[in-house]
C-alpha cells in the first residue's frame, strides 16, 4: 500500500474492510477490498482513509466525501476562544494523572506502544501531554473531521486486523454508540494479548451531542461492559457537584427551545453553577461518589477470561 495517507506506513498495511476485514489495496485515491466477493471502496479524502461499513452504521460515506462531519472546534476558533474564557460547569479530575499512569504502563510493556484513540478529532480533557510523548505511536480516529483525525471509522467495525494495538483509548464516546458493547467487542478484538484500555463514559449527565446519545452507565454497569478485562483502576473522573450542576444547567434548558434564550441559559449557568464542581475535591473518593457522580473511568488489561455477574455484583464500592 503506497503512502499517501495520515497515517504510519505500517498501520496502513494492516487496515482491514471492516464490512469483511480481507486486507485493502490504495488504488488511486480510494481503499479497495482485495475479497472479490465483498469489493467494497473506501474514499481517502484529503489523505484522511473514510473506512466506513455503511451496512451497520448509522453514518454515510457521502457524509464525509462532502465534508458534512465537522467538528465544531474545527469549524469556528474565534467561539473555541470565546467559550474557553468562560468558567466550566464541568471538570475531568482524574484524567491527567490516569493519562501519565497509563503511559507508563504501555511503555513498560512496549519500547514503542501503538495506540488507537477514538474520537480523536480534538484532544480530550487532560491528554495532552500523552499525546505529546514522542514514543506513542498514535492513531486518532474519528466519525467527524477535526483537527487531529487521521482516520474516520465507526468503533462498531474497527477497520485493523486482530491483536494489533497495545493500548485503546476511548474517552466520553461509548454514550454515542449504538451498541457500546459491541464497540467493546471491537476494541477487544484489536488489542494484542495483555492489552490496555482506557475509557471514560458519563452516568449522571444530561443529552449531549443529539442525537447521537444512547447510553449512560454506573460505575459497575461500566465495569460489567469491560467484563473482558482485568481492571487496573477504575472510579469518578467529576462527581456528584458536577453531575448536580449538569441537572440545574439542563432543567434551566427545558424550559424553552429557543436557540437565544438557550445560549442565555448556557451563560448563566457557566458563571453561577462553576462553584459546585469544586465541592468534588471533597466528594470525589467517598463511597457516594460511586453512586451519583457524572462521569466514571475504567483502565484495564485484555484477557480471556468473562468476569461473571455474581463476582461483578461484589464489587460495589458506593454507599448503599
Amino acid at each position: 500500500m503506497q503512502s499517501q495517507l495520515k497515517l504510519p506506513v505500517n498501520v496502513q498495511n494492516l487496515f482491514c474492510c471492516p464490512a469483511c476485514r480481507t486486507s485493502l489495496s490504495l488504488v488511486s485515491d480510494q481503499l479497495v477490498c482485495n475479497n472479490t466477493a465483498c469489493n467494497a471502496h473506501f474514499p481517502v479524502v484529503d489523505g484522511i482513509p473514510v473506512l466506513i461499513n455503511e451496512l451497520t452504521s448509522v453514518f454515510s460515506i457521502d457524509d464525509f466525501v462532502q465534508h458534512r462531519k465537522t467538528t465544531r472546534a474545527h469549524r469556528s476558533r474565534i467561539k473555541k476562544l470565546l467559550v474557553s474564557a468562560l468558567p466550566k460547569i464541568g471538570m475531568n479530575m482524574k484524567a491527567t494523572r490516569n493519562y501519565k499512569e497509563f503511559a507508563q504502563m504501555l511503555l513498560g510493556q512496549s519500547a514503542r506502544p501503538r495506540v488507537l484513540i477514538i474520537g480523536g478529532s480534538i484532544a480530550g480533557k487532560g491528554m495532552k501531554s500523552f499525546l505529546d510523548l514522542p514514543s506513542l505511536e498514535i492513531v486518532e480516529s474519528d466519525v467527524t473531521f477535526g483537527p487531529r483525525t487521521n482516520l474516520i471509522c465507526d468503533a462498531h467495525d474497527l477497520p485493523f486486523v486482530n491483536d494489533f494495538f497495545d493500548g485503546v483509548v476511548v474517552q466520553v464516546v461509548l454514550e454515542h454508540v449504538a451498541d457500546p458493547f459491541r464497540c467493546v467487542e471491537e476494541i477487544h478484538r484489536v488489542l494484542k494479548k495483555q492489552g490496555l484500555v482506557y475509557a471514560e463514559t458519563p452516568f449522571m449527565q444530561q443529552v449531549h451531542s443529539a442525537p447521537y446519545d444512547f447510553t449512560r452507565f454506573t460505575h459497575l454497569g461500566h465495569r460489567r461492559l469491560f467484563r473482558r478485562f482485568e481492571e487496573i483502576d477504575s472510579g469518578p473522573t467529576g462527581g456528584p457537584g458536577m453531575a448536580l450542576a449538569w441537572s440545574c444547567y439542563h432543567f434551566l434548558l427545558s424550559f424553552t427551545t429557543s436557540k437565544f434564550i438557550r445560549k442565555l441559559i448556557a451563560l448563566f449557568s457557566m458563571l453561577t453553577l462553576f462553584w459546585l464542581k469544586y465541592i468534588d475535591y471533597y466528594l470525589i473518593n467517598k463511597p457516594g461518589a460511586f453512586d451519583a457522580s457524572s462521569q466514571y473511568y475504567f483502565m484495564g488489561r485484555k484477557t480471556d477470561h468473562v468476569l461473571p455477574d455474581k463476582e461483578l455484583i461484589k464489587l460495589y464500592r458506593g454507599a448503599s
